[in-house]
């Protein structure tokens, strides 16, 4: 009669977990909508801004590295390079990592959107 019972009992939770399943994945998936990046967690928003810091390594754009910054927030691209920084050295973020975040943020203090706009 015991072996009975844990047969049932297996069952019955093997019927919860795919009823489950069947509705979270199948009748009512989560679905986002317009999500932006200024919707992520700070730990989300720094590795974005270290892709940033990647991609300018690479390209050396600084205009394209400040509307990619942008997404983040209305703060001021060097503010946000400056958070991320701090938050990097609280997860404990490799030292290549924390120089291409420093090095983006020493250009982003010389830049300005003034010498963007007198580019021909």
């Amino acid at each position: 009669m015991r072996s009975g019972r844990l047969v049932w009992f297996l069952i019955s939770i093997a019927l919860g977990v795919a009823a489950g399943l069947a509705y979270g994945w199948v009748f009512n998936p989560v679905q986002y909508v317009n999500t932006t990046p200024d919707s992520l967690r700070e730990d989300y928003k720094t590795d974005y801004v270290l892709m940033v810091a990647e991609i300018y390594e690479g390209d050396g754009s600084v205009d394209l590295a400040v509307k990619r910054l942008q997404l983040l927030a209305d703060d001021a691209p060097l503010r946000i390079v400056q958070r991320a920084i701090i938050t990097a050295q609280e997860l404990d973020y490799s030292n290549r990592d924390l120089d291409r975040l420093g090095r983006l943020s020493l250009e982003l203090q010389n830049w300005s959107p003034e010498a963007e706009e007198l580019q021909p």
